[in-house]
């Protein structure tokens, strides 16, 4: 798998409004996955979560993540990104909630009655696949 930094064309299509699917390890050292939102800023993922999500606590307990990142209208065009999340912060204001609900939905956060946290993914390694091969040679 190559290293970061992506290159500039996986950068672009990180920066759009994609499906993504992020993935933790549970204790026993097992994947968990779940459908998320992100945002990409400046080579790293933001995702944010209930305090009541289990992958917070996976993270809080090892911060090893991966993203899988794909094109809805070709899910075989996709990017995955592994890394580890760096910090996780209470998103107490809901600005980065808000963020992700205004890219996906186009309208702010609906829910303020639960407590939000804010994690940053900084990726490590990542791989680029489209329909019948790399998508990117690396």
């Amino acid at each position: 798998m190559p290293r970061v930094p992506v290159p500039d064309e996986l950068s672009d299509f990180l920066a759009r409004t994609n499906a993504a699917v992020v993935a933790t390890l549970r204790a026993d050292g097992s994947p968990h996955t779940a459908p998320t939102w992100y945002d990409w800023e400046d080579g790293r993922v933001l995702l944010n979560m209930d305090e009541s999500r289990v992958r917070l606590r996976h993270l809080r307990r090892d911060p090893r993540a991966a993203l899988t990142v794909f094109d809805v209208a070709d899910w075989y065009r996709h990017v995955s990104l592994i890394g580890r999340v760096v910090s996780i912060e209470d998103d107490t204001d809901l600005a980065d909630i808000d963020r992700l609900a205004l890219r996906y939905t186009g309208k702010p956060f609906r829910r303020g009655d639960s407590r939000r946290l804010s994690a940053w993914l900084e990726p490590e390694q990542w791989h680029a696949w489209s329909g019948g091969g790399p998508w990117i040679e690396s």
